[in-house]
């Protein structure tokens, strides 16, 4: 047997923090070394953090991040280590996002990444170049301050495509992230070339099944061609949109998966997931393949870098024994669901120096997926804290402003602490929605109140009647619809400056006037009223996170059932089970203010329309010949109407995409202009050509089906 044990590294970057980012790179490696472990792999960009975006066009970020590479190096903890460290490398004035392979004080190599990713929420070639010079390497001269930490003093180093050969006959090659989408990866080109171990340094966002797939690639890219797969990934909120999900993990021949790190449970900003492999074992499962053996006797095996260091023991004593394959379960989408969102509101609320969150509670299903969302946060953080993890403990007391002393027993008790909710109610508010909004709040534990804002409403309708001499009136009392709509966005938006104002006094209050502090204020905006801009502008469209604003209506309704058993908030029932409402008008005339009704679309039917928009790039006509298939009971007419209408009110509302509050990614029909859709804010409203082309449509369609007969023998002969 050659026994190699293998480390694969998460750990919690954060952009741009280079001195926090290397002192978890450094912790990192020595878990590896405790572990017994001679190589380690770490994820993506680790030293500067992946989300650095057009920080990677500076030059002083390369700068600082030779500059943590040289400090991870004097710590001592590469000794005795073959280390895969990501960063970015300026090479012939071209800057690369690479892997620096490190053993001991020597840099063995720096391999630039062959494939970038430019879809979703990744932009990579403008701000790096892939390197596409196949199998070649070129001379790379070392930074001055670089060369004098290497030991024996080092100048150069290969730099390119090139795989690492040990002492002990062990071939290891590196992939980054993107390369394991592609269609042809490279890690078949390198097994075929004789790499027993393919690296690979990823930062994967999470979003919800996505984990799936990235076990099946994992899983098959060794399966079909041998070998070992150690994939390390990024875990929590670097600073942008999206999260990581951790889940690191090593796979082995057609094993399956040995070691996996946790997705979302492990809160500790470092976390390493091990497994001791035999070569050997790669080398019998490859023989026994023809097929594979034939290919590998044409391929050209390229640039291959040799290391005196042996990553490879034999053992003869029998007594080691190879990790045995991994069993275990997958998260279902709630508990993503529960969980994502929770890392990334904690990594955001720890770093930020908030202490804690602030959400207007409705009754409604947004604002109690906001809030039970959070209450996972503060169920996750016990557990960690149950767990022994004494820095997740240190942030909980920080936030909540308490002694050395004090352990949150419970997560009501945290809850209690970082978690403040309000009901602000009108005249419109019912009485169930109030104490829905209350009985929730009881069941996470939130610091709660409830108090009317019509004083405030009516101050301002009176202002605006002494300035112009007109007091506006709602539809159902005598008014028009633009008097209407006036009436219902100043509740909305007192709402969104009452929240603030409560964010930044609720702590001063709270501490008797000795504590100042602040809260962040969470959006409860689903993304199907941000893509069909049922919202008003600076509402509860408004505030500084926006942890649903990524997940459907669908998907939430679910969550809520889900969530009143397994997070163990039973009102979430109760509150699933009402008819969504604004709450914006009054009810003595005309009914119920139900929001299907006011969208003229249902929730399930938004849904499609995003996902044909986003993921299938349909334009107004494309949709409207991909739904004709979908929707045959509805008719011809029916079906462009609803297409009309849907593209009708995105143009209108499409501007207040542009203000909409960061939101966590989950979905990838996102319709988050800021970053994620990238579509023109100004559209001409009447769609006058498309339209056109879908009644054109629309008739030959109908003419169609009119023409057609059927014949129940014909049918079934045929």
């Amino acid at each position: 047997m050659r026994l190699v044990s293998v480390g694969a590294c998460v750990v919690n970057q954060w952009a741009m923090d280079v001195d926090g980012n290397v002192r978890r790179v450094i912790r990192s490696i020595q878990l590896c070394k405790e572990k017994g472990c001679k190589l380690r792999i770490g994820p993506e960009l680790e030293l500067s953090g992946y989300g650095c975006e057009d920080h990677f066009l500076e030059p002083d970020t390369v700068e600082h991040c030779w500059e943590a590479l040289r400090t991870v190096m004097e710590s001592g903890c590469t000794e005795n280590m073959a280390c895969d460290i990501g960063m970015p490398v300026a090479h012939n004035g071209v800057v690369y996002n690479c892997r620096v392979h490190v053993q001991g004080r020597r840099i063995l190599l720096i391999r630039p990444k062959l494939f970038l990713c430019d879809d979703g929420n990744y932009r990579e070639s403008r701000h790096f170049t892939r390197w596409s010079k196949q199998g070649e390497t070129e001379d790379f001269l070392l930074p001055a301050r670089v060369r004098e930490a290497t030991s024996p003093r080092q100048e150069r180093c290969p730099f390119g495509d090139a795989m690492l050969e040990f002492a002990c006959g062990t071939k290891v090659a590196t992939e980054t992230c993107e390369e394991l989408w592609a269609p042809n990866p490279p890690h078949i080109r390198y097994a075929l070339a004789g790499a027993h171990i393919i690296a690979n340094g990823s930062g994967s966002h999470w979003k919800l099944k996505k984990l799936r797939r990235r076990k099946e690639l994992v899983c098959s890219s060794v399966a079909r061609c041998g070998g070992v797969y150690v994939y390390s990934n990024l875990k929590g909120c670097d600073g942008s949109r999206v999260v990581y999900d951790g889940a690191s993990m090593i796979a082995m021949n057609d094993k399956g998966i040995l070691a996996k790190g946790s997705q979302f449970e492990d809160l500790g900003e470092v976390e390493v997931v091990t497994a001791t492999v035999d070569i050997d074992e790669v080398m019998t499962y490859r023989q026994c393949v023809q097929s594979r053996n034939t290919q590998a006797d044409e391929a050209c095996c390229g640039k291959t870098i040799l290391s005196d260091f042996a990553l490879a023991d034999r053992d003869d004593s029998g007594l080691v024994q190879p990790t045995p394959p991994l069993g275990g379960r997958e998260l279902g989408p709630m508990e993503e669901i529960a969980r994502g969102p929770a890392l990334w509101l904690w990594d955001y609320l720890r770093r930020s120096s908030g202490n804690g969150f602030l959400i207007p509670l409705s009754g409604g299903a947004d604002s109690a997926a906001v809030l039970a969302i959070c209450g996972s946060m503060c169920q996750m953080v016990v557990d960690n804290i149950n767990r022994g993890q004494e820095e997740v403990l240190l942030d909980a007391r920080r936030i909540a402003r308490k002694a050395g002393d004090w352990t949150p027993k419970t997560p009501r008790e945290l809850a209690s602490c970082l978690l403040h909710t309000c009901y602000m109610s009108t005249e419109s508010n019912s009485d169930v929605t109030k104490d829905l909004a209350q009985s929730l709040a009881q069941d996470v534990g939130s610091f709660h109140y409830s108090f009317p804002i019509t004083t405030v409403t009516s101050a301002l309708v009176s202002l605006f009647g002494m300035v112009t001499g007109s007091v506006p009136r709602f539809v159902a009392r005598g008014g028009t619809m633009a008097e209407d709509l006036a009436l219902q966005n100043i509740q909305a938006r007192v709402r969104m400056v009452i929240a603030y104002m409560m964010a930044q006094l609720l702590p001063w209050t709270r501490s008797g006037g000795t504590k100042p502090g602040w809260l962040l204020v969470l959006s409860t905006g689903n993304v199907d009223e941000a893509l069909r801009g049922y919202m008003t502008k600076y509402d509860c469209s408004s505030g500084d996170l926006n942890p649903i604003g990524a997940v459907s209506k669908t998907d939430l309704k679910k969550f809520l059932e889900w969530g009143s058993a397994a997070l163990g908030y039973p009102n979430l029932k109760r509150i699933a089970e009402a008819k969504p409402s604004a709450e914006l008008r009054p009810t003595e005339v005309g009914g119920e203010q139900l929001d299907e009704a006011e969208m003229g679309m249902t929730y399930e039917e938004l849904g499609i329309f995003g996902r044909l928009r986003k993921l299938s790039k349909c334009g107004p006509v494309s949709m409207f010949e991909a739904l004709l298939r979908r929707w045959p009971e509805s008719s011809p007419s029916q079906v462009a109407e609803k297409v009309k209408r849907f593209f009708r009110f995105y143009a209108i509302n499409r501007h207040k995409m542009t203000t909409i509050t960061p939101s966590c990614h989950a979905e990838d029909y996102s319709p988050d202009d800021n970053r994620y859709d990238l579509r023109q804010i100004l559209y001409r409203v009447s769609w006058d050509w498309q339209f056109t082309k879908i009644d054109q449509r629309a008739d030959q369609a109908s003419r169609a089906r009119q023409q057609q007969t059927w014949d129940p023998h014909q049918q079934q002969t045929s």
